[in-house]
């Protein structure tokens, strides 16, 4: 215990200490992540908590703003050619990496376009085992493989063939651009010595301790007032495991920010209609919006599989329409998710005009009766397997079967083991969620595509529909945005046909917020961004 008190000691005095520019300790900004933080590379940011810290450190050729609207960030602008497969990039050579000993005695040096030519290359390299690969699966590596750099400041991908979404996905955190000297210098070790181009760079990290970043005072960006970002002095995440220690923090002014709450608190902050309760409101914000994420219940119909669900479209459908999922998400998660009527694709990236398999009791049971069970016949017996998490959206669906004679066993699995099993296909109805890696319904629809069965995709229903499938390479090589989306409503109503899976709610990003924080944003991707970011003395 001597150890750990002298190692947080010293990580506060070091924060404090990086405040002295401002001489304002109010000026860093303080979070804990619960969930830990593996890595600071970018290569390997596949989870949320080190996308927060890696946004941080790093930048990419473009992001997304608050609207969603793609801007630049290191390219100044791009070119996109008729036929949709060559990007040409317009790098700013203002650009900077952060100050380090790798540069030599210059300390630092300028991003060109080269450097985005080594960060891709890094990606799809089999020795790094990037999980992010899969994004450059479209690079057509047989032309000037695939990245090239014809100069400094133009930097040139190369496709296979059309893909409309691939702009976007050049904004995940995959994508930053790092220098050849740190991975040369670091190797593997980079992930505890990140250098990148962001608005915050490295200072030191205690593992599952503290981890402080301190301001990047040679940073390129500006607010619109000319004045240079970002406006705090340094950020601190501390990694404390138990919920009610981080919510406690908020109240108490130790943390600026939570992201979602524990339903162990939520009747606690939240009214039932999911709004703050105001007795915190003079200490904290509540800002909410649509998340990119949904959460569903799978079935594996494998035309192997000997499951009566896996044959029979009629009695998945029937499932869904017994269940009142805007009842199940007043009661079980006081309205802070959205019902999921409209299909499986969030209403942030897919309108739909009208509701699909929506909540109607004589429908289900005359389906139930068309798939063959009986209300005083013998029961169905089914097994639903989730994680302790959502136990109690299982028990809430059990009990919601029940009057149609359906014996519903449900099944608590550790996170690994069902993880594990799902990928596998070995569970034949599964809980489980999508949260998109780029804002396109395309993201959503691929785990749909045979080409996509697990274990070596997300497509863990093994769902198979050469229609669908015929689409999905469609819609991918539109460029038209109202041609590409008359399709992928036809996509969407063939998924709400078949019911491989039954959409449960369409998740909602929920953050917490101090009410010493100004010019806080939040966004349906769920990253934060911390640039533009001030605190009150």
């Amino acid at each position: 215990m001597k150890i750990y008190t002298y190692l947080y000691l010293a990580v506060i005095a070091v924060v404090i200490s990086c405040s002295k520019q401002g001489d304002n300790q109010s000026n860093v900004f303080y979070y804990n992540e619960s969930n830990g933080i593996t890595s600071l590379d970018p290569a390997f940011a596949r989870d949320l908590e080190i996308m927060w810290a890696t946004n941080q450190l790093f930048d990419g050729l473009v992001e997304f703003n608050a609207e969603m609207e793609l801007v630049p960030v290191i390219a100044k602008s791009w070119t996109i050619s008729e036929d949709g497969k060559k990007y040409s990039f317009i790098i700013n050579n203002e650009v900077t990496f952060h100050h380090s000993e790798v540069f030599g005695p210059d300390s630092t040096r300028k991003v060109t376009a080269q450097d985005f030519v080594y960060s891709f290359n890094r990606i799809v390299d089999p020795k790094v085992a990037s999980p992010g690969a899969w994004i450059f699966s479209q690079v057509d590596f047989q032309n000037e493989n695939g990245f090239s750099a014809p100069n400094d400041s133009t930097f040139v991908i190369h496709l296979t063939q059309p893909f409309q979404p691939f702009l976007g996905m050049l904004s995940m955190q995959y994508c930053n651009v790092v220098p050849k000297e740190a991975i040369e210098k670091y190797g593997q070790d980079f992930r505890a010595h990140p250098i990148g181009t962001g608005p915050f760079q490295f200072a030191f990290w205690y593992e599952n301790i503290a981890l402080v970043f301190h301001k990047n005072n040679f940073y390129f960006q500006k607010d619109e007032n000319g004045t240079p970002l970002p406006y705090l002095d340094a950020i601190k995440i501390d990694f404390v495991k138990e919920m009610s220690v981080e919510f406690q923090g908020l109240l108490l002014n130790k943390y600026d920010f939570i992201s979602g709450i524990h339903p162990s608190f939520k009747d606690e902050i939240l009214t039932s209609n999911g709004e703050l309760d105001s007795t915190f409101s003079k200490s904290i914000t509540f800002f909410k919006t649509p998340f990119i994420k949904t959460d569903y219940i799978g079935f594996y119909i494998d035309s192997a599989s000997e499951e009566k669900t896996a044959k029979s479209s009629a009695l998945r459908k029937a499932i869904e329409l017994a269940i009142d999922k805007k009842e199940m998400v007043r009661y079980l998660r006081n309205n802070t998710v959205v019902p999921a009527n409209q299909g499986f694709i969030p209403p942030s990236l897919l309108t739909s005009q009208q509701e699909v398999n929506a909540y109607n009791l004589e429908m289900a049971k005359s389906l139930f009766e068309e798939a063959g069970v009986k209300a005083n016949g013998q029961p169905l017996k089914i097994v639903m397997a989730t994680t302790s998490d959502y136990t109690d959206l299982i028990e809430y669906i059990q009990h919601s079967l029940q009057k149609f004679n359906l014996d519903v066993e449900v099944q608590v699995m550790q996170g690994s083991t069902f993880r594990d099993a799902t990928a596998k296909g070995q569970l034949p109805i599964f809980r489980k969620s999508w949260l998109a890696d780029y804002p396109d319904p395309e993201n959503f629809f691929s785990l749909f595509t045979s080409k996509n069965f697990c274990p070596a995709g997300p497509n863990y229903t093994h769902y198979f529909n050469t229609r669908f499938d015929s689409l999905y390479n469609e819609a991918i090589q539109i460029v038209n945005d109202s041609a590409r989306t008359a399709v992928y409503q036809e996509m969407n109503s063939i998924i709400a046909n078949d019911s491989p899976v039954i959409p449960i709610y369409y998740d909602q990003v929920s953050h917490f917020v101090s009410n010493r924080v100004q010019n806080w944003e939040i966004n349906p991707i769920n990253l934060i961004d911390l640039k533009k970011v001030k605190k009150l003395n």
